[in-house]
């Protein structure tokens, strides 16, 4: 068995990159916020990877993998009213403590990764 082809490597990675593009997409919001007219943006992702994964007891790995594969995060933009004169509806203060927990989330699950990686190549060399 490839280690490389385990699923749990391609979902780390799948969550590894929607947390990336959530840190993207966040700091896009921050740098954004006295633009006239902008409106936050957000990304969903979590809840579709759940149902998929929920749905997969009993499949194969392959299955597994496919469904892994096939769930993509999507971008929405936010359609709450603005207070504000030029209708920019960004709100710095919850859009930096989303940055910063994104943040943590990728960190852990490098790290997490970088230990897996770590335990396989342990048992490899003996």
């Amino acid at each position: 068995m490839n280690f490389l082809d385990n699923n749990m490597f391609d979902l780390s990675k799948k969550v590894m990159d929607f947390l990336w593009q959530k840190q993207t997409i966040t700091s896009d919001n921050i740098a954004n916020a006295e633009t006239p007219g902008y409106k936050a943006k957000y990304i969903t992702f979590e809840d579709e990877l759940q149902k998929r994964l929920d749905s997969q007891y009993g499949k194969t790995a392959d299955e597994i993998k496919s469904s892994i594969a096939s769930v993509r995060p999507e971008i929405h933009e936010t359609v709450n009213e603005s207070s504000r004169m030029d209708e920019n509806n960004v709100n710095v203060d919850v859009e930096s403590m989303e940055l910063a927990k994104a943040t943590l989330q990728y960190e852990f699950m490098l790290k997490a990764f970088n230990d897996d990686l770590t335990r396989i190549s342990t048992v490899i060399k003996g």
